[in-house]
C-alpha cells in the first residue's frame, strides 16, 4: 500500500504541474475555503464563486508560493480576497448562514429547544456586530482559525486580530 503524500510533497507537485497533486490539496482545503468565503460574502453562490476562483488564483500562483510557508494562511489569504471582491462587486448583505446541527437523541426535546434560542439569539447578536467585529470573530471561533491564519485571511497582522477579538467579545457580551 503506497503511503499518503504530506501536503509539501502535494504543493511541490502541483508546482511542478501536477493536477492531480492539486486536486488533493483543493479536496483538502475547500470545505475551509468555502467556510471562510461564506462568512465575508454571506452568500453561499458567492461564496462558492470566490472559493472557486481562489483554487484558479492559487493554481496560478503556485510558482510564487514560498516553499516550507504554510499552505492554508496563504490560500485563505486569496479566498478572502476573492470573497472581499465579490461583496464588494455585488454589494449584497445577507444574514450569515450556519449550518444547524442535526438532533441527538440523547438530549431532551426541552434542551434541544433551549439551545435552538440560545444559538437564535447569539446569532442576532453576531449579525448586529460591525463587519470587522463578525468577521474576525466568525473566524476565530465558527472557522477555528488560529491567531496567524485569521490574520492572513483578513489580511491584518496577528496583534490587530488579538485586540479586534477582544473588543468584538465586549460588544457582543454587551448585546447579550
Amino acid at each position: 500500500m503506497a503511503r499518503a503524500l504530506t501536503e509539501s510533497e502535494l504543493i511541490a507537485l502541483a508546482s511542478e504541474g501536477d493536477g492531480d497533486a492539486y486536486a488533493s490539496l483543493v479536496r483538502a482545503h475547500q470545505d475551509i475555503a468555502f467556510r471562510t468565503a461564506m462568512l465575508i460574502t454571506q452568500d453561499a453562490a458567492d461564496a462558492e464563486e470566490a472559493a472557486q476562483d481562489a483554487f484558479v488564483k492559487a493554481w496560478r500562483a503556485l510558482p510564487r508560493f514560498r516553499a516550507g510557508e504554510p499552505w492554508r494562511p496563504w490560500l485563505l489569504t486569496i479566498v478572502a480576497n476573492e470573497a472581499r471582491n465579490r461583496r464588494r462587486s455585488a454589494g449584497r448583505r445577507t444574514a450569515l448562514a450556519l449550518r444547524v446541527q442535526p438532533p441527538r437523541d440523547d438530549v431532551s426535546a426541552e434542551a434541544t429547544v433551549l439551545a435552538a434560542e440560545s444559538r437564535t439569539a447569539l446569532l442576532g447578536a453576531v449579525a448586529a456586530l460591525r463587519d470587522d467585529d463578525r468577521l474576525v470573530l466568525g473566524c476565530r471561533y465558527l472557522l477555528e482559525l488560529s491567531e496567524a491564519e485569521t490574520a492572513a485571511a483578513l489580511g491584518v497582522k496577528p496583534g490587530t486580530v488579538k485586540s479586534r477579538t477582544s473588543r468584538a467579545l465586549d460588544r457582543l457580551r454587551g448585546q447579550l
